[in-house]
């Protein structure tokens, strides 16, 4: 496993292991269980996606020793502002089973985020969150939010992929060491990706699938990834990219493809915002 070292030193893996979209809590616990199984040593979950229970019991099940796991979880909109947030978190950290958080992002960039950015200050100077940071926050937020906090944000979890690549965003967020996080790094599977010829021959010549490749592209750009699935020989498979390396002509052609626009949503759509602002947990 490669690590990338946050801006207050703390290591993080660059590679760990999504549940988003996995609410069935039994099969997230056995989600989680396979992954560590495979190898996974970060998990990434939210209060979102109302699974935090189900890896609780699986970090306990697994054997594996605490310091030796990553643990990540997301305040949610409704939860914003300084008390709720701060009441959000120690439930958090109850249905995780856990005394402290390895990382703890705000999930989007709505409602009181300041108010819940403070809480989340507080418990990382107590020493209750190792490090904090946020989720998309394109680069006019997380500008803002820098220039008006006491810390500086450890990550910045955004779509990232190879056909929307935020070159431009990690240029930013590299300014004030701000470590890029991937959600979405296979897309989902939107815009043809896993058959996709240019990743198809890449792939091949080292013998990988385009998925790994995918992967690698991001992980050589010292992108965090997340990958997500709920098959153990994907999990398998997604882990399996430490052994090959794309060259600088491999690294530019897949740099081709990026179209620069999201696959998803933009939060700059008015939509999008009444969407995600009107989701209450």
């Amino acid at each position: 496993m490669d690590y990338v070292t946050l801006n207050n030193g703390v290591k993080m893996p660059i590679l760990g292991y999504g549940v988003y979209q996995i609410p069935d809590l039994e099969e997230c616990e056995r989600c989680v269980l396979d992954a560590i199984s495979v190898g996974y040593r970060s998990i990434d979950t939210a209060q979102v996606y109302r699974n935090e229970e189900a890896v609780g019991r699986a970090i306990k099940k697994s054997g594996v020793p605490r310091e030796e796991l990553f643990i990540t979880t997301k305040v949610w909109i409704s939860n914003a502002g300084y008390e709720k947030a701060k009441a959000s978190i120690e439930e958090s950290l109850k249905k995780l089973q856990l005394d402290y958080l390895d990382l703890l992002l705000i999930h989007q960039p709505f409602n009181d985020y300041y108010g819940s950015y403070r809480a989340m200050e507080e418990f990382y100077k107590k020493g209750k969150i190792r490090a904090i940071g946020v989720s998309n926050f394109y680069p006019d937020r997380y500008i803002d939010l820098v220039q008006f906090s006491d810390v500086v944000p450890a990550v910045n979890q955004v779509e990232t992929h190879v056909f929307n690549q935020q070159a431009e965003a990690q240029k930013y967020m590299k300014k004030d060491g701000t470590q890029i996080e991937s959600w979405g790094p296979f897309a989902e599977g939107r815009n043809g990706l896993f058959t996709n010829p240019t990743l198809k021959e890449i792939g091949e010549h080292h013998s990988k699938s385009i998925a790994q490749t995918a992967l690698r592209f991001l992980i050589q750009r010292g992108i965090v990834v997340i990958p997500k699935s709920t098959h153990k020989n994907r999990m398998e498979e997604n882990f399996n990219v430490f052994d090959f390396e794309l060259t600088a002509e491999e690294m530019g052609k897949i740099s081709g493809l990026d179209t620069g626009k999201t696959a998803f949503f933009s939060h700059y759509d008015p939509k999008t915002v009444e969407l995600l602002t009107g989701h209450k947990l």
